[in-house]
């Protein structure tokens, strides 16, 4: 079965009757089942579903972090389905950013290092604007010259958040990216994510089990059982909450 959630004339990335099947015969699991999504240029989209409902493993196939075993995977106007290991690494360098529930930061580096680090591997040239506007955004002017130990947790995630945007990529995929935070921390990379969205016309796609992070997006889209079951339009917690509730079997 195939479901089609949100198709749009523009589209920052798509999934098109992807299956992933991990483990072989009676051992085997259907982690997606004929999924298909569009993935709205310049809007901020969770997944989310019950555990094992494929929500990560869609994340990381559209993101080119996993290989699929049937359909088709695009990220801007490029085929990611085929890619060898040198397209991938240039599409990820280019075109895609990531944000993850560790920081994934160097501790040798300062804080204005680790966010133009994917910017030097890639050889690429920093927009100075650009990196200013981000860095203002969120909020580490003055923490720049600092290293990882030196900044809290989410000063880390807020760092890593504009490492993900400093190259202006198609999209941003974000991976549990508050689980590590407090509430307040976790408040304002959330914000942060969603002024990119309705500010900078970035396109943010995030997984979480968080219904309050989910209801910062624009839209939510449910999985369950590998496939899309529902898909919320400017959420709320309580609805994200109700939906999970339902899907979770009225486990919250």
């Amino acid at each position: 079965m195939t479901v089609t959630v949100g198709t749009s004339t523009s589209t920052a990335a798509r999934a098109v009757g992807v299956t992933k099947v991990y483990g072989s015969g009676e051992a085997a699991v259907t982690a997606l089942d004929g999924v298909s999504v569009d993935i709205e240029r310049g809007r901020f989209t969770a997944i989310m579903g019950p555990s094992g409902s494929g929500k990560s493993t869609l994340m990381h196939c559209l993101a080119g972090l996993d290989d699929v075993d049937s359909g088709e995977v695009f990220v801007g106007d490029a085929r990611v389905t085929g890619l060898r290991d040198k397209g991938l690494t240039d599409l990820r360098r280019t075109k895609v950013g990531f944000v993850f529930q560790q920081f994934n930061l160097l501790p040798t580096l300062t804080a204005e290092e680790n966010i133009l680090l994917p910017l030097a591997i890639g050889g690429r040239k920093v927009d100075r604007a650009w990196f200013d506007t981000v860095v203002d955004t969120v909020g580490l002017r003055d923490r720049l010259g600092h290293r990882p130990t030196q900044l809290s947790g989410g000063q880390q995630q807020r760092v890593a958040c504009a490492r993900a945007l400093v190259g202006r990529p198609d999209v941003v995929f974000a991976d549990e990216p508050t689980g590590n935070l407090d509430s307040r921390s976790g408040a304002e990379v959330l914000g942060f994510l969603q002024r990119s969205a309705q500010e900078f016309g970035q396109t943010v796609v995030m997984v979480t089990h968080d219904a309050n992070a989910a209801s910062y997006a624009d839209r939510v889209v449910f999985l369950a059982d590998g496939r899309i079951v529902r898909e919320l339009v400017e959420p709320t917690a309580e609805a994200v909450l109700d939906t999970m509730k339902h899907l979770d079997g009225g486990v919250a």
